[in-house]
């Protein structure tokens, strides 16, 4: 690239190709040189990001994601956290129209839940404030929908297991009222039923385990499923895993020798677990493009149809999971 180029880039004149002058500006950012006054962005408005607690590190992960194509788009994401006993999702939303943004990004939000009011979407579209919702599903609410197969997540898991040998395989996940809990317990069930045989009622009343998405709801759901002399456990997410591994080794059990544990997300940093963690990736930077991709079109007055957009996950095999113990004497 000729110094002419960054020379017209910086002063702002044309004949410059617009991918050019990106990787300009982007090489003064990248060199920590503070960009002209005239050639700074004007943002073309706010977007609101409204998440869970960032305690679970996939929500920071797909904000990032989210945050970065907003930016890209000239957007300025605006993160707004829920927290116990904070902000209800509710608040959090009058606090950011009141602010004017262009949208709003939902993720894990009460669209999820099946016991909430849909009705405040209804009435965020009557005020006319574009949307997207990410992880969860209602057919009353008109909006996009982004989310991860959660049905097919629990194939590839139990499919995974199964060829490991194991037959007592246990789910521990969160509270039954939301979407994405209903959705994994009915493709575990099919993928259980299929793959060994056994009847929905027995798989509902044995190997499904309810508790929090924490790592000490994760411990409790593991230590109630291992007293089923379950061989392995699939969790709804990593952090719920990371319990799981130690409700077996408060047991005196080892995983994977004694006890298989599978997790979901593959959140940032799970790889370095010990062992490291087998898990359902996630597709996390496919969903965040898509979530601002879809606002944009709602923003831009082209909204794509009402419907919902779903993302394969994939099995990542690390550390976590092996035949199972009764069956490592088999050819």
């Amino acid at each position: 690239m000729s110094e002419a180029t960054v020379s017209r880039v910086l002063n702002g004149k044309p004949g410059v190709a617009a991918t050019t002058r990106e990787s300009v500006l982007a090489a003064l950012d990248v060199l920590g040189y503070e960009r002209p006054v005239r050639l700074r962005q004007r943002s073309a408005g706010l977007v609101g990001l409204i998440t869970p607690e960032l305690e679970n590190p996939i929500f920071p992960a797909l904000a990032q994601v989210i945050g970065q194509a907003l930016t890209r788009q000239g957007y300025t994401p605006v993160l707004a956290t829920q927290t116990p006993g904070g902000s209800t999702e509710d608040e959090l939303t009058e606090m950011l129209v009141d602010r004017g943004v262009a949208g709003i990004i939902y993720v894990s939000g009460l669209h999820a839940d099946t016991t909430a009011d849909m009705q405040r979407y209804e009435q965020l579209r009557a005020q006319g404030v574009p949307f997207v919702l990410v992880d969860g599903f209602s057919p009353k609410v008109q909006a996009p929908f982004i989310s991860p197969d959660d049905r097919a997540a629990m194939t590839l898991a139990v499919t995974h297991l199964v060829s490991l040998g194991h037959t007592r395989i246990g789910l521990a996940l969160g509270p039954k009222r939301f979407v994405p809990v209903q959705r994994k317990i009915e493709g575990f069930v099919r993928a259980m039923q299929d793959q060994l045989r056994l009847s929905p009622e027995t798989i509902e009343s044995d190997l499904v385990q309810h508790s929090l998405y924490t790592l000490e709801g994760g411990q409790a759901a593991a230590t109630a499923l291992i007293d089923r002399d379950c061989t392995a456990v699939v969790c709804a997410s990593d952090m719920m895993a990371l319990g799981a591994i130690r409700a077996a080794r408060q047991r005196g059990l080892a995983v994977p020798r004694d006890i298989s544990v599978v997790g979901f997300d593959d959140s940032p940093l799970i790889a370095f677990t010990d062992p490291p963690l087998t898990t359902i990736r996630k597709p996390v930077p496919a969903m965040g493009q898509a979530a601002v991709r879809t606002l944009l079109e709602e923003i831009g007055g082209t909204p794509a149809p009402h419907s919902e957009f779903v993302f394969m996950p994939e099995l990542v095999v690390r550390g976590s999971t092996a035949s199972a113990p009764g069956d490592r004497n088999r050819p």
